[in-house]
């Protein structure tokens, strides 16, 4: 297997986009990557794309300062936006890509993040994430970056997270 991960590249954005548009995710759009691009540039993130055989395969970013509160008070990164094509799934393409997030995470910290949604769309990254050491962060759940408490309604969507730490090392 001809694998090779490596920081995104400007030139990677229309293939990228192409790829997922393919599959019918049409949300994953050429403006997302070239903010991911940018923000790279800025050392606010790391956008690490995998190839096999020289065809676009997945990505992950790793995001320095996150959004979520907790995490950017600790310092802790953030791995977000876990992406492997439906074709190139269960080739350890995913297991690579977050093998190296963790590692570069590892480089500044020593704990890593992440948020899983809680739908079945995302049953098999809470899998896993479980089996890779990702523990619950001991917070609950958040609906649109708010933290849950007893009784509240939310709709269930992307945006109920439950957010997981590991240590690193």
């Amino acid at each position: 297997m001809n694998l090779h991960l490596r920081p995104l590249q400007r030139d990677d954005i229309l293939e990228i986009v192409a790829a997922f548009a393919a599959i019918g995710w049409n949300g994953k759009t050429e403006a997302q990557y070239e903010r991911y691009a940018t923000e790279q540039e800025q050392g606010r993130r790391l956008t690490l794309v995998a190839f096999l055989e020289g065809r676009f395969a997945g990505y992950v970013n790793i995001v320095w300062e996150p959004d979520y509160a907790p995490f950017r008070k600790a310092g802790i990164p953030e791995i977000q936006d876990f992406n492997v094509l439906p074709e190139y799934q269960r080739r350890g393409i995913g297991s690579a890509l977050m093998d190296e997030a963790e590692r570069i995470a590892g480089e500044r910290s020593p704990e890593v993040g992440i948020g899983v949604g809680m739908t079945a769309d995302y049953g098999s990254a809470q899998r896993m994430y479980a089996k890779r050491g990702y523990i619950p962060d001991g917070r609950g759940l958040t609906s649109d970056d708010r933290f849950l408490r007893w009784g509240d309604m939310v709709c269930v969507d992307d945006g109920l997270i439950l957010w997981f730490t590991k240590r690193l090392g």
